[in-house]
């Protein structure tokens, strides 16, 4: 990482930090953890980091041993994590669960991503309560602005593709909600029958679609953690 981020200490936990602790690189991590190898993938959960340092960030965790790169299929290169890596597992996993328990769900809301969330979702969606034939979803967050609003969710042959812009198929269900809502709902902070029941929430199209949403919209990983702080 270069002396100049150096703490200039032999503890193990101190070079550690500096692998692991300079901006954006745990969120780079847990990214190949959650099984993106492509650099466009990557910027997708990570999509307020920059190019140019998501691309330095990969060479300093390629230069330290925490990944290998490889030619992929289209010829493009892909990142996988190098077993030093996948022993940063549970090490980021616990920074998750530790957030989830003690990081006020109010602070923690203050921060809305819709193209963070989408694809989280993405990531964790269960095909198998919904339809054999294609199926899509559309998201709405009605307070944002145009190009922020909408979000497809195209399912077909257990695959899920996201999308920003209409795909142009028929929607099967239109979930309808704020940001935040979805955002705490995702977390684990809001229940949907609740948010049903309030307004918050509203679903529109195919009733046994709609009323599977608790077992396709598989929440977040950190979403069952008991929590310490409301």
């Amino acid at each position: 990482m270069g002396d100049q981020g150096s703490y200039g200490q032999f503890c193990p936990v101190s070079m550690a930090a500096e692998i692991l602790c300079t901006r954006w690189t745990a969120l780079v991590v847990r990214e190949l953890l959650c099984g993106s190898t492509r650099f466009n993938d990557l910027r997708r959960g990570v999509p307020r980091m920059s190019p140019s340092l998501l691309s330095k960030r990969l060479k300093d965790l390629e230069k330290a041993g925490v990944i290998v790169t490889a030619p992929g299929s289209s010829g493009s290169t892909e990142y996988r994590l190098s077993a030093a890596g996948e022993e940063l597992g549970p090490i980021i996993l616990g920074m998750g669960f530790w957030g989830q328990r003690w990081i006020e769900s109010q602070l923690s809301l203050q921060n809305l991503d819709p193209s963070l969330l989408m694809w989280d979702i993405r990531r964790k969606l269960d095909p198998q309560p919904l339809p054999a034939r294609k199926c899509t979803i559309q998201f709405q967050y009605p307070e944002l602005r145009d190009a922020r609003r909408n979000w497809w969710m195209v399912i077909e042959n257990g695959e899920v593709d996201l999308c920003s812009s209409d795909p142009g198929y028929e929607v099967n269900l239109l979930v309808r909600s704020s940001l935040r809502t979805m955002t705490a709902i995702w977390m684990g902070f809001a229940a949907i029958p609740r948010e049903l029941e309030a307004g918050r929430l509203e679903l529109e199209g195919e009733r046994p679609i709609a009323n599977a949403i608790q077992r396709w919209l598989s929440l977040s990983t950190f979403a069952p953690e008991p929590r310490q702080v409301s």
